[in-house]
């Protein structure tokens, strides 16, 4: 019998590598402290332009051997509702995650529980009307739903923007967002930011100004090392490094440690005859890591899969394997904070 495919269109981001089955099978490594309990805090699912990863392509990531006990579903325009009000949409999206989570609970997909935390989408720009569509997400997520990501993402260089090159300017400063954004905290729901670094300043005056709402900085704060910032690392890092720091002053947000296998960070293991290994990506990304865990602290800090996107340059065996050569330096406690608690603690995560 013929597979359905979606008829919904390809979201070409132009931030990351399309994951290839047959280049990362090329390469398996052995799981380093596969007992280890995590909680999958970022990752997506997908069917649409012919792209699928759905809970079968979840599912056998994880069963490649590390032990994920949980995941968090966070935003990407997923099954919207086609019709409907448009402010409303999202609210599909929702829905879909938690027949996900419902799914995974039926123990027909492995142990992990996988969408546990739920993560969608409200346009703020609608400002006191946020309030409506948070509700209905609420009532959506059957206990499952946790905050919203309105992604910022922009830059006047449409080599990095890439897909995000028609978005307003500074929407994290404007002030019918900042109406929107105030409908979170009351009704007990977190936001997750997805921004490029020289945009983390705008991020920093918003968590100030709203210090009881609960505020995900994801992929590290989105270091970009293309378009105008390409061969640029020595001159970009010690900016985006004071930006991390002056963020982390602010007790309200937290950071996700991950988002770096997309091509947004500047590197070619996607163009490589063979996938890197964790030793490869652990050189790379341990700049940004450690920067982060010491102006954040592990307690404030949490390893993130970022999948499908991150795929496009490893696999889940190595990216996970990466993470633990990072957090080999830290202590018992804090590896636990790495790896689950923080993203248990963030996404009120009721496991085990």
């Amino acid at each position: 019998m013929a597979t359905s495919t979606s008829t919904l269109p390809a979201s070409a981001s132009g931030l990351y590598a399309n994951p290839r089955e047959d280049w990362l099978a090329q390469y398996t490594e052995e799981i380093i402290d596969p007992d280890r309990p995590i909680v999958d805090p970022h990752h997506h699912l997908w069917d649409r332009g012919g792209l699928r990863y759905l809970i079968e392509e979840m599912r056998d990531d994880i069963a490649s051997g590390h032990n994920i006990v949980a995941t968090v579903y966070v935003d990407c325009r997923s099954m919207y509702r086609a019709d409907g009000p448009e402010a409303f949409r999202p609210v599909g999206e929702v829905e879909f995650a938690n027949g996900v989570a419902a799914m995974a609970a039926s123990g027909g997909y492995g142990k992990a529980a996988i969408c546990a935390g739920i993560v969608s989408h409200v346009n703020l720009l609608i400002g006191d009307q946020a309030k409506a569509v948070l509700e209905a997400e609420i009532a959506a997520g059957n206990g499952r739903f946790r905050g919203i990501r309105h992604s910022s993402a922009w830059d006047e260089d449409p080599n990095v923007a890439h897909m995000y090159a028609n978005r307003p300017k500074g929407i994290l400063l404007d002030s019918t967002f900042r109406k929107g954004f105030a409908c979170l905290a009351p009704l007990g729901l977190s936001f997750d930011a997805w921004l490029f670094h020289p945009q983390i300043g705008e991020l920093t005056d918003l968590a100030r100004a709203f210090p009881d709402t609960r505020i995900v900085l994801d992929h590290c704060g989105g270091p970009v090392g293309t378009g105008r910032f390409a061969g640029k690392r020595a001159e970009t890092f010690p900016v985006w490094k004071a930006s991390i720091q002056e963020i982390a002053k602010c007790p309200n947000v937290v950071v996700k440690l991950g988002g770096l296998a997309m091509c947004l960070l500047g590197y070619d293991f996607h163009l490589r005859p063979r996938p890197p290994s964790s030793e490869e990506l652990a050189a790379a990304w341990r700049p940004y890591v450690e920067t982060c865990i010491e102006a954040f602290g592990p307690s404030r800090c949490m390893f993130e899969s970022n999948f499908p996107p991150d795929k496009g340059q490893c696999s889940y065996q190595v990216i996970f394997n990466t993470f633990k050569r990072l957090a080999s330096q830290y202590s018992e406690a804090e590896k636990t904070a790495l790896f689950s608690k923080t993203a248990k603690d963030v996404y009120r995560l009721d496991i085990g």
